[in-house]
């Protein structure tokens, strides 16, 4: 069948994002900066990166048999790429629920924004900040709420000692640190 007559479900295209789906009944929380990243993006897509490959198409078309075009096939394939990131990033910008975690600055206790540094039992530290599922980057120690990890810490305060499952097997962590960014004036 061809594909003008499917529709690709909501799943699938968080799937070919790459980024986590949101579970049935969250909230789909956001940073101030995550949900600005957002914007940028879906501008940026808008206003540079679609209208550069429409000319592209439009030009590789002009030029005669579009069957063997690479450029007009490549061209058509990246469209599609860019509307398919352009639907995916409305509907994430439009269902974020935008929440400022300097309201919690001074507080000890984890909550959503929360830069937390705790202690594995081999004594290693980690720090980690706790941010929507859109922002999430292990490599800089940026954590989605709804992972096993924040899961664990949300609630603790600074002090705890917290029990996180493992398929190894549960490893408990001190908390080291808890910290908020402070309110922008």
């Amino acid at each position: 069948m061809s594909k003008a007559f499917t529709k690709e479900t909501d799943q699938n295209e968080e799937i070919e994002t790459g980024t986590p789906v949101l579970p049935a009944g969250f909230k789909n929380y956001i940073t101030p900066e995550g949900l600005k990243a957002l914007k940028d993006e879906y501008l940026d897509l808008i206003d540079n990166e679609r209208p550069k490959t429409v000319s592209i198409v439009s030009w590789a078309a002009s030029n005669g048999d579009r069957s063997e075009n690479g450029d007009y096939i490549y061209g058509k394939r990246r469209l599609r790429e860019i509307d398919r990131r352009l639907r995916f990033l409305l509907k994430r910008i439009e269902s974020a629920e935008e929440f400022d975690p300097s309201v919690h600055y001074g507080n000890d206790q984890i909550f959503f924004g929360a830069t937390v540094t705790y202690a594995r039992e081999d004594g290693e530290e980690n720090t980690v900040t706790i941010v929507g599922i859109d922002e999430f980057d292990p490599l800089k120690g940026r954590i989605s709420w709804i992972s096993p990890m924040a899961k664990t810490l949300i609630k603790a305060h600074e002090g705890d000692i917290v029990t996180l499952h493992t398929p190894n097997g549960p490893e408990e962590l001190e908390i080291l640190e808890v910290s908020y960014p402070s309110p922008k004036r």
